[in-house]
């Protein structure tokens, strides 16, 4: 048997989905009364002096913390129902579907909340490794429950999903930095390739 391993966000969407969650749960004002707090830690990310996991718990408190979780999986699901599709590019699905065909085993690894792409990839019939939120008490507390499934995470998550020596040949997809270390581990890998 292949695996393919398939990050989701810039390679199975056309852009980041927890942006999209973001804004379809909150409403664009009380997202930038949201961020506001947490600018500046974001603003060092993108130029490359704050770490990608201390910026993501910031900005996952400054949302979610002390939400309901019943709230929160409500809004995940209709989120991964009436959103995702939108936004799921047609060259990655078609990929996804050759390799249903020819019976590789198929494994979604995205930084990703798990809680929304959850649902997404039980109606595609894909197994998936993602970060998780961490509930307390019936509530949010905005950490998260396993580190955040980026860059060398993913390549943890995935040796402790499986072992990669049980398959003939790997596949894996991506389009970021985020994926290089993933990458590293196929036979076949593709860079920025669907359209």
């Amino acid at each position: 048997m292949n695996l393919a391993l398939f990050d989701f966000d810039g390679t199975i969407t056309t852009h980041d989905s927890l942006r999209d969650f973001l804004l379809y749960s909150f409403g664009l004002k009380r997202c930038i009364k949201k961020l506001a707090p947490v600018s500046p830690m974001i603003l060092a990310y993108l130029l490359g002096i704050a770490d990608n996991q201390k910026v993501k718990t910031e900005v996952s408190k400054s949302f979610f913390s002390q939400m309901p979780e019943s709230e929160f999986i409500l809004l995940a699901k209709k989120f991964a129902e009436e959103e995702l599709p939108k936004i799921v590019k047609k060259s990655a699905t078609e990929k996804i579907a050759w390799h249903k065909s020819m019976g590789d085993r198929i494994i979604v690894v995205s930084a990703s909340f798990s809680d929304y792409l959850k649902y997404w990839c039980e109606k595609e019939e894909l197994e998936l490794i993602s970060t998780r939120l961490e509930i307390k008490n019936g509530r949010l507390t905005g950490y998260f429950s396993t580190p955040n499934c980026w860059g060398k995470e993913k390549v943890v998550r995935i040796n402790a999903h499986l072992n990669l020596r049980d398959f003939s040949k790997i596949y894996a997809y991506g389009d970021s930095k985020g994926d290089f270390e993933m990458l590293k581990l196929a036979d076949e890998k593709g860079y920025r390739i669907f359209k």
